[in-house]
């Protein structure tokens, strides 16, 4: 099964524009786009919503996404998985790699974890 992503909303929107332009057929969703968490959704709900729905939430979030994952597992949930970007990684590094990781991943790979861009 491929991996859908759900963009934080604090990204660009060129990393959505980009994606999809790249790989059409991948599922790109952005905060606030319709049948998604609503722009200024708290990351616990965030979190919530991407166990829901199977997707891998793609952020920049580095001081409190942590914490809330530890909260939302020590809970009971799961989720697919977090994507950090890394701010040293122009767009297009970013984009290869989230494709790669779309296309190419096993299923699970990323499971209940924060994975850091580049991917090892």
């Amino acid at each position: 099964m491929q991996i859908k992503y759900l963009m934080d909303e604090n990204l660009d929107p060129i990393y959505q524009i980009q994606l999809r332009r790249k790989e059409p057929n991948l599922v790109v969703w952005a905060i606030g786009d319709p049948n998604t968490p609503p722009k200024g959704t708290l990351d616990p709900d965030i979190l919530l919503w991407c166990e829901k729905y199977d997707f891998v939430l793609v952020t920049n979030n580095r001081s409190s996404m942590p914490v809330h994952l530890t909260d939302h597992l020590a809970q009971g949930h799961h989720i697919p998985g977090i994507f950090q970007l890394n701010p040293s990684m122009s767009v297009g590094e970013t984009i290869e790699e989230l494709v790669l990781a779309a296309l190419a991943s096993l299923e699970g790979e990323y499971s209940d974890q924060i994975s850091y861009l580049p991917l090892p």
